[in-house]
């Protein structure tokens, strides 16, 4: 039983801890005072929700080196380096000589700190930071360290001031590609624009396409192991990809067991999928196939697999952007056509296509490489019906887009890729066009 001992200097607070041994708490002014606050910690000890006072004191640094260091060999590359990434830029240099009690106890200061983050960082930037304080400190409490997060009701963003996603047209999505032909990429990056919209894959997941993966019966790309940068390394099926940038094999599944098999693998088992192109888009991927022998589909003019932020910087952004937009009379002025429009937001856009067009919820989520959420995720299913209601809506939107371009456009079109004239020609027969040009001063940002 609780009890309380007279130290000359003040009180002492004797109780039992769960393994049956005393533990003790000093600077008590009285011994009453001393004596209820050992019955109340044996009263947590009876309820199991009792947290040893020597844990709550561990330093944040420690415990975060300790948990990350247990759960390391089960994340995925990308989200083990973006924690180690958090930790030593933003969350040691602030909390690691912190007791992890002096972090529950300390609301204000962490509001202050998120603000401090939000001077510097973008907020996108906090909000993943502060999503892994967060994951530490949840599992804190789960250890029993502190009895609760303080994370809990920090607001991290502004939340009805994020920006919304962009969602760009056919024809949108093609005058950006054919602005990366234009810029020096050619065929490889007139496809990889096409690419986005027409299958709705990841960046990683098309950049990382070889050509051995390509279906040429189903005109279907394979996604099981997409390419990834981790630490400034590519890697694919969890292999760095070498200098020579040579074909990367897939492990052998019977050698690799638990995590190791799926190490370099789609981050859920819904991600690994066929994604069919649509008729005339397979045509651009086998000519691109056709075109060069590097391993990676998709290649810079070096034959090298692409990294994210230099085809973002030098091409992607100019397409969508412009060059001097604001200035009509600069001599290399080029207007924009959907400004800050992003890569990933190709696959929104897909995404928004198939909806609009009344394909089911099922079959939008498997092209994607998403479960379905619910009862539904057992109930319902993909039918052929489906995949032929994508391809021929995908199908419709392309040669929409191929209309809605100026003659001049159509032109330059045809000019790189011959085949395209009679489809053209027919295209505006069935519509009534004739010779005729209807859309002749559309601008690039218009549908």
């Amino acid at each position: 039983m609780a009890h309380a001992e007279n130290r000359g200097d003040g009180w002492r607070a004797r109780y039992k801890r769960p393994d049956g041994t005393w533990g003790s708490q000093s600077g008590f002014t009285s011994e009453t005072a001393a004596t209820n606050w050992g019955n109340d910690q044996e009263s947590l000890v009876r309820r199991n929700t009792w947290i040893d006072p020597r844990d709550a004191e561990t330093l944040f640094g420690v415990f975060a080196e300790e948990y990350l260091s247990a759960i390391c060999a089960r994340l995925g590359e990308g989200t083990a380096a973006k924690y180690r990434s958090h930790l030593d830029s933003q969350l040691l240099p602030q909390w690691s000589d912190w007791p992890m009690i002096g972090i529950f106890n300390s609301y204000i200061e962490i509001e202050k700190w998120v603000s401090e983050l939000h001077e510097e960082y973008a907020e996108s930037t906090v909000s993943s930071v502060f999503a892994t304080f967060s994951t530490f400190l949840n599992a804190a409490v789960r250890a029993r360290i502190i009895p609760a997060s303080p994370c809990s009701g920090i607001r991290v963003t502004s939340g009805e001031y994020a920006p919304e996603r962009l969602v760009a047209s056919p024809v949108q999505a093609l005058r950006a590609a054919m602005r990366l032909y234009e810029s020096g990429l050619g065929l490889g990056g007139f496809t990889l624009c096409l690419a986005d919209f027409y299958t709705g894959g990841r960046w990683g997941e098309l950049a990382g396409q070889q050509s051995h993966e390509y279906d040429a019966q189903k005109k279907a790309i394979s996604i099981r192991s997409p390419l990834k940068e981790v630490g400034g390394v590519l890697k694919k099926h969890g292999t760095a990809v070498t200098e020579t940038c040579a074909v990367v094999p897939a492990p052998s599944v019977r050698r690799r067991r638990g995590a190791a098999a799926r190490k370099g693998r789609t981050k859920t088992p819904a991600g690994t999928r066929w994604v069919e192109l649509p008729p005339s888009i397979a045509a651009f991927y086998e000519l691109l196939l056709d075109s060069h022998i590097h391993p990676f589909v998709f290649a810079t003019p070096e034959g090298r697999p692409w990294r994210r932020s230099n085809f973002r910087q030098r091409y992607w952004r100019p397409a969508w952007d412009g060059i001097h937009a604001d200035d009509p009379c600069a001599d290399d002025h080029m207007p924009a056509i959907l400004p800050w429009f992003t890569f990933h937001e190709g696959r929104h856009s897909h995404a928004t296509w198939l909806t609009e067009d009344g394909v089911p919820e099922v079959a939008r989520r498997a092209r994607l490489g998403q479960k379905m959420k619910g009862v539904a995720r057992i109930y319902d299913h993909v039918t052929d019906v489906m995949r032929k209601q994508i391809l021929d809506a995908l199908e419709a939107r392309w040669d929409a887009s191929l209309l809605a371009l100026t003659a001049t456009e159509r032109a330059r079109l045809t000019g790189w890729f011959p085949h395209l004239e009679p489809v053209i020609t027919r295209l505006m027969i069935e519509n009534g066009d004739g010779k005729k040009d209807t859309v002749s001063h559309s601008s690039p940002t218009q549908d």
